[in-house]
């Protein structure tokens, strides 16, 4: 796929850039090397290859302490609470009405 002066032209008057025209050129002649670059990409045979989500391998970091355990009852959780409205913990209100 060839890219042309005019569409470069269009592209940067969609980006609203101003190029000279030895810009115009250069950026001709560098898109149409990455538009080559892209179509031999395409030609690479990737009917083995698996989907992956990231370039590499990740595996959960978790350790058997951060498993989840038993969760405190209210009462016991609030048990130091200087303030409190049963079941919630209270505190100050921190935003402003506008």
């Amino acid at each position: 796929m060839a890219i042309t002066r005019e569409e470069v032209e269009h592209i940067a008057l969609l980006s609203r850039l101003a190029l000279s025209p030895e810009d115009l050129e250069m950026y001709t002649h560098h898109l149409q090397q990455i538009l080559e670059y892209a179509e031999q990409i395409q030609k690479l045979p990737t009917d083995q290859v698996e989907p992956m989500s990231h370039s590499i391998r990740i595996t959960n970091v978790m350790r058997e302490k951060d498993a989840v355990g038993p969760m405190l009852e209210n009462e016991v959780a609030l048990a130091n609470a200087p303030d409190r409205m049963v079941p919630y913990f209270r505190v100050p209100k921190v935003t402003e009405a506008g």
